[in-house]
C-alpha cells in the first residue's frame, strides 16, 4: 500500500509573535499587543510595536520582523529587508531565523538559491529543536535535496518533528509505516500517525487512515487508537 506525500509548510507569523511574549517577558507588554494586532490584521500596529524591540536586539522581535518583510505584511514585500533581520537574530542564536534563512536559501529568495546553504541554516534550527525545521530536514533527506537520499536521516527528523505534534510530520511518518519505507510495515503505527495528524485536520491523514484500517483486524485498529489516545507532545 502506498500512500502519502509532500504538503508546502506556511509560516504562523501571530504564534510566533505569541511565542516571543513568553520568551521575552520584559518586552511581553508590547509584544502581546503585536500579536494581538496581528491577529486583528492591523499590521502598521504590530510593526510599530515589534520595531523598536527588534532595534533594541531582541531576537525574537527581529524574526517576526524578519517574517512580515519577506511576507511583505503591513510593508512592502523586501527580501532584503527580510534577511537584514532574519541574519540578526540568527547570529543570537534564534532557531525560527535560522529556518526562515534556510527557507530563503531554498527558494532563493533575495539571495542566490543554494541548497547547501539551505541544509546548514534548516540543521542548525534543528538541532535546537525547531519542529517544522524538523519536517523539512526530513522532506530534504527523503528527496535528497541537495543531499543524498537517505531514508534513515528522514525518518530520524519527521519522528522528532511528529513527537512535537507537527500534523505534516505525522502524515509522512505514517505513510513510512504504512507502506514500510525505512521501517518494517506496521499498520497500527500507520493508524496511529495518520490518526494524529488528522485530528489537526489533515483531511489527507484521515483518507490514509481509513484505508489503512482496511488492512487491520478490530483488534488493531482499536490498539491503534488507544495509542493515539495516550500520545502526548515531547520536545
Amino acid at each position: 500500500m502506498v500512500v502519502g506525500g509532500e504538503k508546502v509548510l506556511k509560516p504562523v507569523l501571530a504564534v510566533a509573535i505569541l511565542a516571543l511574549s513568553l520568551a521575552a517577558p520584559t518586552a511581553a507588554g508590547p509584544i502581546e499587543d503585536a500579536a494581538a494586532a496581528y491577529a486583528r490584521g492591523d499590521h502598521a500596529t504590530a510593526l510599530r510595536l515589534l520595531r523598536p524591540v527588534a532595534a533594541q536586539g531582541n531576537a525574537g522581535a527581529q524574526a517576526v520582523l524578519g517574517e512580515h518583510y519577506r511576507l511583505g505584511e503591513g510593508v512592502p514585500q523586501d527580501y532584503t529587508q527580510a534577511m537584514k533581520w532574519f541574519r540578526l537574530a540568527a547570529d543570537q542564536g534564534n532557531a525560527s531565523a535560522q529556518s526562515a534563512i534556510g527557507g530563503m536559501d531554498y527558494r532563493g529568495q533575495g539571495v542566490q538559491q543554494n541548497n547547501v546553504e539551505a541544509l546548514k541554516w534548516y540543521r542548525k534550527a534543528a538541532d535546537q529543536g525547531h519542529a517544522m525545521a524538523q519536517a523539512i530536514l526530513g522532506g530534504i533527506y527523503r528527496s535528497g535535496q541537495g543531499v543524498p537520499k537517505n531514508k534513515a536521516e528522514a525518518l530520524k527528523w519527521y519522528r522528532k518533528a511528529a513527537d512535537q505534534g507537527i500534523a505534516l510530520a505525522q502524515a509522512i511518518l505514517g505513510a513510512f509505516y504504512a507502506n514500510g519505507e525505512g521501517v518494517p510495515q506496521d499498520y497500527v503505527q500507520a493508524h496511529m500517525w495518520f490518526n494524529l495528524s488528522a485530528a489537526q485536520g489533515d483531511q489527507d491523514a484521515a483518507k490514509y487512515r481509513d484505508v489503512t484500517a482496511q488492512h487491520m483486524t478490530p483488534a488493531q485498529v482499536a490498539e491503534a487508537q488507544r495509542l493515539a489516545r495516550e500520545w502526548k507532545s515531547k520536545p
